[in-house]
C-alpha cells in the first residue's frame, strides 16, 4: 500500500450533504487504515484545499457529495495543485451533477430518458402536469440525495412544488413518472457491476429511505434477464463515459412495465455508507468494502486516473 503515499480523504465541505459525505467518508477512511493505507480526514469546511499540498498529501479519495465537491469545482483545484484524486474530472464531474445538461447529452446521444421539462415561475404548470401526466417529480438541477425532490400527485400541485425545490437551485426540473421500479448500475473503471434494484417503504427513494432508514430492501440480483442486464449494462457504459466520467460512478435508471428503461442520472461521488448501493453490488461479485475502496484509490494511479 506504500504506493499510495500519504492519502486525504476529502469529507464533509460546505453543501447540503455535508452529513451524509462524513458518514461515507469515516467508512472510506476506516477501510483504507485496514488495508495500511496511510490515510487521513480532511475536511475543507475545516481548512483550505491548498494544506493537501503544505501537509504533503499525494493523492486525495474524494468523498464529498453535492455542490463544491461533486461540481468541478473542488477537482479543479486539485488539478491546480497536482494532487491526484478518485472520480471523474473537471468536465465529467459538472455535467453529471447538473441534471439538466446530463439529459440533454444522453438525449442527443439517443439514450433512453424520462420526459421532462424545465419549469421557472412563467410556466403554465397545468400544461405541464397535462403534458408529463400525474405523478411526476419535481428537482433541483444540481442537487443529490433527492434533496429537494418532491413528487407531485395531484392537480395543481405543481407550482407549489416547483416554489420549493426552487429554494435549492435557480435550474428546476419536471420529470415524467416511471413506475416499473428503480435501479442502479455501479461502474468501477470500464466495468458495470451487478445491478441493485431498491425498493423504499417510502413515497419514493427520498433522503431518509438512502441513508437512514432500515426498511428500504435492497435486491442484488436484481431480478432482471441476463440479456435485460447486458442491454442496459450497454447504455449505461455509453451515459459514463459520454458526459467524461472516468475512475468510479453510479448510473441510476429506472424500469417501466414493459420492461424499457430510462436513464434518471449519473452520481460522481456515490455514498460509501452502511446503506450505500456501489458497495451492495461490489460485494455480489466477491469485492469487500475495503478491497472496494482499495479500487476505487487505485484509479489514481499514473496511467489508470
Amino acid at each position: 500500500m506504500k504506493q499510495f503515499g500519504k492519502v486525504a480523504v476529502v469529507m464533509g465541505g460546505t453543501s447540503s450533504e455535508r452529513e451524509v459525505s462524513l458518514m461515507s467518508g469515516t467508512g472510506v477512511l476506516a477501510a483504507l487504515q485496514s488495508k495500511g493505507v496511510d490515510a487521513h480526514k480532511f475536511d475543507p469546511a475545516e481548512k483550505p484545499l491548498q494544506a493537501l499540498k503544505d501537509e504533503g498529501y499525494d493523492r486525495a479519495f474524494l468523498i464529498l457529495h453535492g455542490p463544491f465537491g461533486e461540481d468541478g469545482t473542488v477537482q479543479g483545484a486539485l488539478e491546480v495543485l497536482g494532487v491526484p484524486y478518485t472520480g471523474p474530472g473537471v468536465m465529467g464531474s459538472a455535467i453529471g451533477m447538473d441534471k439538466l445538461r446530463t439529459k440533454l447529452i444522453w438525449k442527443a446521444m439517443g439514450l433512453p430518458i424520462p420526459d421532462f421539462e424545465l419549469i421557472d415561475e412563467q410556466t403554465d404548470f397545468a400544461a405541464v402536469e397535462k403534458k408529463l401526466g400525474l405523478p411526476l417529480f419535481v428537482k433541483p438541477a444540481s442537487e443529490g440525495s433527492s434533496v429537494g425532490v418532491i413528487k407531485v400527485k395531484q392537480p395543481g400541485e405543481l407550482a407549489a412544488a416547483f416554489a420549493e425545490a426552487r429554494k435549492y437551485d435557480r435550474l428546476v426540473l419536471a420529470e415524467q413518472f416511471v413506475g416499473g421500479g428503480e435501479y442502479t448500475a455501479s461502474v468501477l473503471g470500464q466495468r458495470v457491476l451487478p445491478f441493485v434494484k431498491i425498493e423504499p417503504a417510502t413515497e419514493f427513494y427520498d433522503y431518509q429511505a438512502k441513508y437512514f432508514r432500515d426498511d428500504t430492501v435492497y435486491r442484488c440480483p436484481c431480478g432482471l434477464s441476463a440479456e435485460q442486464e447486458a442491454r442496459i449494462s450497454r447504455d449505461v457504459l455509453t451515459a459514463f463515459n459520454v458526459i467524461g466520467c472516468k475512475g468510479w460512478s453510479r448510473v441510476d435508471f429506472l424500469m417501466d412495465e414493459a420492461g424499457q428503461h430510462y436513464l434518471l442520472e449519473v452520481n460522481t461521488a456515490p455514498g460509501m455508507t452502511s446503506h450505500s448501493l456501489f458497495p451492495i453490488s461490489a460485494r455480489q461479485v466477491g469485492i469487500s468494502y475495503e478491497d472496494l475502496v482499495v479500487d476505487i484509490l487505485a484509479t489514481t494511479l499514473e496511467g489508470s486516473a
